[in-house]
């Protein structure tokens, strides 16, 4: 009976034994901070999702670094034997990684939020820019350098404007950035031009002026042809009477110099025939007194000073004729109408009837003004 007792005692004893040994694991044994990981991963999700790698980038990866940090001393201190495991850095990591994942995404929120103000903002003025270039620009024959630049710069702002949409603000920025250098630059250069033309504003409202005055004393009809503007000005007893669209010379800035240079010219010349379909291939003509005695004088001047050289022809048969209407300035220095307003005109003109050339009636300011 005593052999029974005692082998009782032993097993509840090793029971006993078994039992502190199992709890003493349990509560001895280091736990992982799986709780504290978890929150890390939320905060590295939410600053994904916020952009954070893009908008907060160092702080992003300093949040990754620190998370991948826990994640290897994790897996070092799980191949240790069990009551030998230490957590603690684990658990730092793990704090350190949450804290950085949210400064990062309250950083790229505050980020994204200055970088689509200041995307917003810069759009807005290169668009107004855009159409301030077209408007002043968009038929002047600009050396093709700055015009190339200038279809660069709106193509590039086309697609800033895209990546803007989608919310890629720092891409936009960037490409805003270089949309705005190259737009700038040609404006300026193509402003420092125009300013350079209309230097002979005041010699331009003089011949208008004459114009409009012997229109008035005469009582008959005269033309002004307004370079910039693309008008051609009928006027009667000193009044406008009738205004068309007027498509030039390709190289129309400035005056005509020499044959071939596709400029139409500017000054104050008469009508001296009349060609109906007949005798022109351009529908109906005027012809101009094209190069008149300040012509001549001045292609003289120029050749005495070697800045034409000798072999240089003045040129001529500068007419207002038919077949306009194409909406761009394609002849070869004369002025072209539609055909029905070729009709008007050729019906009203005689020759001897002034026709006044000027690079513009209205002055710079006012144009820039508009």
């Amino acid at each position: 009976m005593k052999k029974i007792y005692r082998r009782i005692l032993v097993f509840i004893l090793t029971a006993i034994f078994i039992t502190v040994i199992v709890l003493s694991m349990i509560f001895l044994t280091p736990a992982p901070p799986a709780a504290e990981m978890d929150y890390a991963r939320q905060c590295l999700s939410e600053a994904g999702k916020n952009n954070a790698v893009t908008y907060s980038s160092k702080l992003f990866n300093e949040a990754h670094t620190s998370y991948d940090s826990a994640m290897a001393n994790w897996k070092r201190q799980n191949e240790r034997f069990i009551f030998f495991r230490d957590y603690t850095r684990v658990l730092e990591f793990a704090n350190l990684t949450a804290e950085k994942a949210i400064q990062a995404t309250q950083s790229s929120k505050t980020n994204t939020s200055a970088l689509k103000t200041r995307a917003e903002q810069k759009l807005d003025k290169l668009n107004r820019l855009v159409t301030e270039i077209d408007k002043l620009f968009n038929a002047y024959p600009l050396e093709s350098e700055t015009r190339n630049r200038i279809s660069r710069g709106k193509m590039i702002l086309e697609e800033a404007q895209i990546n803007f949409a989608r919310g890629q603000y720092l891409q936009a920025n960037t490409m805003i950035s270089e949309a705005e250098s190259l737009l700038t630059s040609s404006f300026e250069t193509a402003s420092e031009n125009l300013k350079n033309y209309f230097k002979s504003f005041d010699q331009w409202k003089s011949w208008a002026d004459k114009t409009i005055r012997e229109s008035k004393r005469t009582g008959g009809y005269s033309i002004i042809i307004d370079k910039f503007s693309r008008k051609l000005y009928v006027y009667q007893k000193g009044i406008k009477k009738m205004e068309f669209n007027a498509e030039l010379g390709k190289n129309w800035v400035g005056d005509k110099r020499i044959k071939g240079d596709h400029a139409t010219p500017e000054g104050m010349y008469k009508i001296t025939k009349k060609f109906d379909s007949r005798k022109t291939k351009y529908y109906k003509a005027l012809l101009l007194d094209y190069p008149n005695d300040e012509d001549l004088a001045r292609f003289r001047s120029e050749i005495s000073k070697g800045t034409l050289p000798g072999s240089a022809k003045i040129g001529g048969l500068i007419e207002i004729h038919g077949n306009g209407g194409r909406g761009i300035d394609w002849t070869e220095g004369c002025i072209a109408l539609t055909d029905k307003e070729m009709d008007v005109i050729f019906r009203l003109i005689s020759p001897g009837t002034p026709v006044t050339i000027v690079g513009s009636m209205i002055d710079l300011s006012r144009i820039l003004n508009r």
